[in-house]
């Protein structure tokens, strides 16, 4: 087991936002110390974390996973990380983009433990890594790889990270009553539905590697429209783990888009609701683990203090658009093009400004 580093305050906002250095703006938002407890700290990154010794300057990579672990998971079952995404925050830390990598990404991962490395969809690496381990040691694991794989396909090495889990978000949830966002596609669900005498059922049946074989005669599946919607916990634990009947197509990269709308939607809910945060505490305990790269609070919330959290920018790898293959033994891979991998240059040599200027349809609205 790797030892245990520092706990940060800013954790809580890596849980909601996934903008690690949003806490510092200008005092908006402190959480007490028993915040600090409740987070999970630990070393995620391992022998991918940086060799020389973490300060706060310069620009910074923090490497966010969403993954999502179902209760019926066999102990040791390998994890999957749905939800890949860099967070890069400028030099002069006043900027901050969001860069979803989709988890069929086709990729090298290297070798680690029993693997024997190879090329595969990115998500697989998390898998790979976690493979035989259980609990923190699975996420630990899971992480390393993955960010090993990362730092092999962009030169990126991680200055901190952070695992979301989202089956624990729906306690979060539940703590708050409900969570209110805006819908921006019809979504079906293909896990939830419901038997016309009203009895719970699953609408669709799924093949090994989760997609639709076909729909279940009598049962109506689970329906978002789109628009504004207060979802109840298990609603919306359903609705970020779609991508197959998704309206406008988009598979991962809605997927993607709903999760870190759901997450957005949660921290605004968290932060109006102080008199609730004693309760939330440990629900967010469950569903966040942190690394913070060994880099101070106090180091932190000097340097990010003209930071402000409307500035975050998402792009979209790809444009937003598929180039599918199939790969024997992965199945339908996504390949990243050119342009894609010229926006991972940009995020390591710290120009992606630059790019977003020159490839406008590339930033999420």
């Amino acid at each position: 087991m790797r030892s245990p580093r520092r706990r940060p305050r800013w954790a809580l906002w890596i849980a909601g936002l996934g903008t690690v250095l949003a806490v510092v703006a200008g005092g908006a938002f402190v959480v007490e110390q028993r915040a600090v407890r409740a987070i999970p700290q630990t070393d995620l990154l391992g022998a991918a974390a940086p060799a020389t010794h973490a300060g706060v300057s310069g620009p910074k990579n923090i490497l966010l996973v969403g993954i999502d672990r179902r209760a019926s998971a066999a102990p040791g079952e390998p994890t999957r990380s749905d939800s890949i995404i860099l967070l890069h925050v400028t030099a002069d830390h006043q900027h901050a983009y969001l860069v979803s990598l989709p988890r069929d990404s086709y990729v090298s991962i290297p070798a680690y433990g029993t693997y024997r490395g190879g090329k595969n969809k990115i998500n697989a690496a998390f898998a790979y890594g976690s493979r035989g381990h259980t609990g923190q040691a699975a996420l630990e694991h899971g992480f390393e790889l993955l960010s090993l794989t990362v730092e092999k396909l962009t030169g990126i090495t991680p200055d901190a990270g952070a695992v979301i889990d989202f089956q624990g978000f729906q306690q979060v949830v539940q703590k708050l009553g409900r969570v209110c966002m805006y819908v921006d596609e019809d979504t079906t669900s293909i896990h939830v539905g419901h038997t016309a005498d009203g009895r719970p059922a699953v609408p669709y049946a799924l093949n090994s590697d989760g997609t639709v074989n076909h729909k279940i005669k009598g049962v109506t599946a689970n329906f978002y429209a789109r628009g504004n919607h207060c979802l109840t916990p298990a609603q919306a634990l359903d609705f970020v783990r779609q991508r197959d009947l998704l309206a406008d197509h988009d598979a991962d990269y809605g997927r993607q888009r709903h999760q870190q709308q759901f997450l957005k939607a949660v921290l605004s809910q968290v932060v109006a609701s102080p008199a609730k945060l004693p309760t939330l505490l440990p629900a967010i305990g469950q569903a966040v683990t942190v690394d913070n790269g060994g880099i101070s609070l106090e180091d932190w919330a000097f340097a990010m203090r003209k930071f402000k959290p409307e500035q975050v920018v998402t792009l979209k790898t790809n444009g937003g658009q598929f180039d599918s293959e199939s790969v024997p033994r992965a199945g339908s891979v996504q390949i990243l093009s050119p342009d894609s991998l010229r926006l991972l240059q940009a995020v390591r040599t710290d120009r992606v400004g630059a790019f977003a200027a020159a490839h406008p349809s590339w930033v999420a609205t």
